[in-house]
């Protein structure tokens, strides 16, 4: 086995003193950046690794940060959505000297609390994402004074990124309401903070075009879940007056919408209009193309990370923050355009006025 290579065998190996490879090796900018890049070369060449431990001791940090990643569908690192946001947290991370550990209540047969489990990682740290987010454990989490930052949920004392939900369902009912549909149905995901602003947004966005949305034109579902979209897609097509176009909690939901729609002999955007949601690589990949509204992974899950470190380097200038992150329209060939004049909102209103 290798010898461990050290700081003072650097030192001898460059000719300077200790004290300036550990300036080099730490980024600090007292020393000049051509002197820092040789040293930092030769550690390189000999092999040198950090001391995890000794590092711990003099900054009281382990630079780990936890993860908090719980799906109910049992999908884990196959939900592609969250997967691509935890690689791009994953990458930032790393790019700034932090492992990532990922958190729950169990270490094999010990039961913990999330936070007993951060604890016991030593985690300087943790992101909240895809939880329960009224589960006691994690409002204890949140609550502790663990730096925590949540993705798609607005705690008081926390920096929240968040996907812009209002915005992009505005969007999406436009772009299918330019397209001709006044008859669009909505199949959401379980209660979350995200269900409620994009069914909010869903809601006022047609109140605005004069467009009626019947109670039996929005269904609940679950996100990720096939089964239970193809459910609510049964249900909305045999309504007598169906709708045109139906909008899809998420990309990979929308499979089970398109096997009822091919069950029932219909053909998209032929017979049914749809929309997903996310933009994942998937929604692309069928025919037709699916119209779907692509969420900035890379972006949000930086900026996670980014902003959890910030926080945990400089927990005295650390500024609670809410980060809407925009994302962009993904224009498919699932979105038939009618052949019939579009209505004015004018109209549509008056039109329900007169029922």
């Amino acid at each position: 086995m290798s010898e461990i290579v050290t700081i003072k065998d650097i030192s001898k190996k460059c000719n300077v003193s200790s004290a300036t490879v550990s300036k080099a090796l730490n980024g600090h900018s007292d020393i000049g950046e051509e002197t820092a890049e040789y040293i930092r070369a030769v550690a390189r060449e000999m092999g040198y690794l950090p001391n995890s431990a000794a590092r711990a001791l003099k900054t009281n940090r382990s630079n780990n940060i936890g993860v908090l990643f719980i799906d109910k569908t049992q999908s884990g690192l196959a939900h592609e959505y969250f997967s691509a946001v935890l690689n791009s947290l994953k990458v930032e991370a790393e790019r700034r000297g932090f492992d990532i550990t990922f958190i729950s209540r169990n270490i094999g047969n010990f039961k913990m609390s999330y936070l007993e489990h951060c604890r016991y990682r030593k985690c300087d740290g943790v992101v909240i994402a895809c939880v329960s987010f009224d589960d006691p454990e994690v409002i204890e989490l949140v609550k502790s004074d663990l730096p925590t930052v949540t993705i798609d949920h607005v705690f008081d004392n926390t920096t929240a990124i968040l996907s812009d939900n209002i915005n992009s369902v505005r969007s999406l009912v436009n772009y299918i309401y330019d397209r001709g549909h006044t008859k669009i149905a909505f199949i959401h995901g379980e209660k979350t903070s995200v269900t409620q602003k994009r069914l909010a947004s869903f809601y006022k966005t047609c109140e605005e075009l004069g467009i009626s949305v019947p109670d039996k034109c929005v269904k609940a579902a679950a996100y990720h879940d096939p089964k239970s979209s193809a459910v609510a897609t049964n249900e909305l097509l045999r309504l007598s007056d169906r709708p045109t176009c139906i909008m899809y909690p998420d990309d990979f939901s929308f499979i089970g919408g398109r096997n009822e729609i091919e069950r029932q002999g219909l053909s998209i955007p032929g017979n049914i209009s749809v929309v997903g949601y996310d933009g994942i690589n998937l929604s692309q990949a069928l025919r037709p193309r699916l119209t779907t509204w692509k969420q900035d992974t890379e972006t949000i899950g930086r900026e996670a990370a980014s902003k959890l470190i910030d926080a945990i380097e400089n927990p005295k200038i650390s500024i609670q923050q809410q980060i809407t992150v925009p994302g962009e329209l993904i224009e498919g060939e699932t979105v038939n355009r009618l052949l019939a004049v579009k209505p004015s909102p004018k109209q549509n209103r008056a039109a329900i006025s007169q029922r």
